[in-house]
């Protein structure tokens, strides 16, 4: 049995879908079970269970019989804790294959907080797990619905990060790599980097969006102090929030980002483009009619 933890997430609601897809039965664990219920169309079966990080009982029992996890998380002050206590349920129930959803630069040394988080968790579980597989995506395509109204709005985008390409890739693209890492023996046990066909800078994706919504719409860089400002001012960002998107950013500056061709290698196809997903979701980013 594979467990899903975080299956309210983007990645791992995502998962559930494919894997259910798929017929492989799958247990959705979640803080709040009921917001699961009736949103997913099950064609295989698909158990929906109680399981709080902050408890270690509940994940005990959350997990019990199954051999397989997959483990995503919100970012936030308390994701290592949080974690490594889901980690070690896990060992102590006996699961023998874990998939953690990771970062970018998930390192000890990283200069964003929350990939040093990442480096932590993922030192831990090397030691505890038998077998091991980590996702480290790039930025989630579904992140950029959050700029749809004030792009829709202002017809701007704002950010600190220049002309810097970013690595964009869709979380169904990642939850179709975690499922292939759980269901093929073959594939388990890696650490995959995870991007989009191509990185954009957001002086191209403003390009991109007014091309698809038929207005103007501009990239407007700020240095990070004013960008966090305006995070934290305008957008009502807990201050850890605005500190990691910035650091985020940055890092986009001081590490050029480029594709790679993983995507494709574990799934025999590319990966969705960000011009499709942008297509997908155009009117999100619409002026509203009489405005």
């Amino acid at each position: 049995m594979i467990a899903v933890m975080g299956a309210t997430g983007s990645t791992g609601n995502a998962l559930l879908h494919t894997l259910t897809a798929q017929g492989v039965p799958c247990r959705a664990l979640a803080r709040t079970p009921q917001k699961l219920r009736g949103t997913i169309t099950a064609v295989a079966p698909i158990e929906v269970a109680y399981a709080d990080a902050a408890h270690p009982r509940s994940l005990r029992a959350g997990l019990k019989g199954c051999d397989q996890l997959f483990l995503s998380m919100a970012n936030g002050p308390d994701q290592v804790e949080l974690e490594t206590a889901v980690i070690d349920a896990a060992t102590a129930i006996g699961v023998g294959h874990l998939v953690k959803l990771s970062a970018p630069a998930a390192e000890p040394d990283s200069p964003v907080g929350v990939s040093r988080c990442h480096a932590a968790i993922e030192a831990h579980l090397a030691a505890t797990i038998p077998r091991v597989s980590i996702l480290r995506p790039y930025a989630f395509m579904q992140k950029l619905l959050l700029l749809a109204p004030a792009v829709a709005a202002t017809g701007a985008i704002i950010s600190a990060m220049g002309a810097a390409p970013c690595n964009y890739v869709d979380v169904r693209d990642i939850a179709d790599v975690a499922a292939a890492v759980l269901t093929q023996p073959e594939a388990a046990g890696a650490t995959y980097e995870l991007t989009g066909g191509r990185a954009v800078s957001h002086p191209e994706l403003a390009a991109l969006l007014t091309s698809l919504t038929g207005r103007p719409v501009t990239s407007v860089d700020l240095d990070p102090a004013e960008f966090h400002a305006h995070l934290v001012r305008t957008a009502g960002m807990p201050d850890w929030l605005a500190r990691h998107i910035v650091e985020i950013q940055r890092l986009a500056v001081t590490r050029p980002e480029s594709p790679n061709a993983v995507i494709e290698a574990v799934l025999g196809r590319a990966p969705r483009s960000l011009e499709d997903f942008l297509t997908e979701n155009r009117a999100a980013f619409r002026q509203p009619a009489g405005s």
